[in-house]
């Protein structure tokens, strides 16, 4: 074997061993690029969730608080009812 052929074949070899390492390597940061993206969706959507909830419990609060209300006025003209003579 000729020193020519040697020194190409160690090319052609470094070459492909390169070719592997980077294929290797860029399926790598794919996939940390991937998970990234799915940890940052994940925040985002923990943090829509947390302010619906946070908003739905409002609601429900002032629901509760309109409920109330509206229970002390019935039993406030029920009370007038009475007072006039009827039967509620």
């Amino acid at each position: 074997m000729d020193v020519a052929i040697a020194g190409a074949l160690a090319a052609v070899l470094a070459s492909l061993i390169t070719a592997a390492a980077a294929a290797y390597g860029s399926r790598g940061a794919s996939r940390a690029a991937r998970e990234g993206g799915v940890i940052t969706g994940y925040d985002s959507l923990t943090k829509l969730l947390q302010t619906e909830r946070d908003k739905a419990e409002a609601d429900e609060k002032t629901a509760e608080a309109k409920v109330a209300a509206l229970e002390l006025e019935v039993a406030r003209l029920r009370l007038l009812v009475t007072q006039l003579g009827g039967t509620p």
